[in-house]
């Protein structure tokens, strides 16, 4: 049966890089990474304008019975269509993604640590931390580049919902983690030590 890890932590507080780098040092052969993202309610039936209105960092934003379906399926070396989300849309895309499981199954976003039936599926529990400065600095840099918005409206949305969601959901969900991680812009050992826990699953060293 594979293994599920989820990686929880605040907008742009890093998961992704964190968990690039980690693959780095075990290699991709065993592991399949994947972000909740993916699993956004299909908002279709709204137009464009309705849709940027929404608040995306609220667990109401996310279709919570079908992520758990397809998580289940994959720990029990079930293979899936995963959706994919479009963030220039603010919806999910029309194609989807074949999944086929490996041994361990990595799925990171803000939410990854906050509903519990998803967390009673997951063998290792990972927060990503970083400060509020940090992580909005961040998100500009990216978003800007990668998705297409402009500064006002990344800023507005950022203290209109990410910052108030993360202090009173994303942030409290830490109490969950086995592990976590600082990856606030300086060198430290947490992605190797990261790297090594996932080494020991792997070699059935933790259970």
């Amino acid at each position: 049966m594979a293994k599920l890890i989820l990686v929880g932590g605040g907008s742009s507080s890093g998961k992704t890089y964190v968990i690039n780098e980690v693959i780095k040092l075990l290699g991709d052969k065993d592991i399949v990474h994947f972000s909740i993202d993916d699993y956004y309610k299909d908002l279709s039936y709204m137009d464009i304008e309705e849709r940027k209105k929404q608040n995306f960092d609220h667990p109401k934003a996310f279709d919570w019975k079908y992520m758990y379906s397809q998580l289940l399926d994959l720990k029990n070396d079930k293979e899936i269509d995963k959706p994919l989300y479009n963030y220039t849309i603010h919806n999910r895309s029309d194609k989807v993604e074949h999944i086929i499981p490996k041994k361990l199954i990595i799925v990171e976003g803000i939410m990854g640590l906050v509903n519990k039936n998803i967390r009673e599926l997951s063998d290792l529990n990972v927060f990503i931390n970083a400060s509020r400065e940090r992580r909005l600095l961040r998100r500009m840099d990216r978003d800007i580049v990668e998705r297409g918005r402009t500064k006002d409206s990344i800023i507005t949305q950022y203290f209109n919902s990410v910052q108030p969601m993360y202090e009173e959901i994303i942030g409290p969900s830490q109490y969950y983690a086995d592990l976590i991680i600082n990856n606030d812009g300086y060198d430290n050992k947490s992605i190797e030590v990261f790297a090594s826990v996932l080494k020991a699953i792997l070699n059935d060293e933790i259970h």
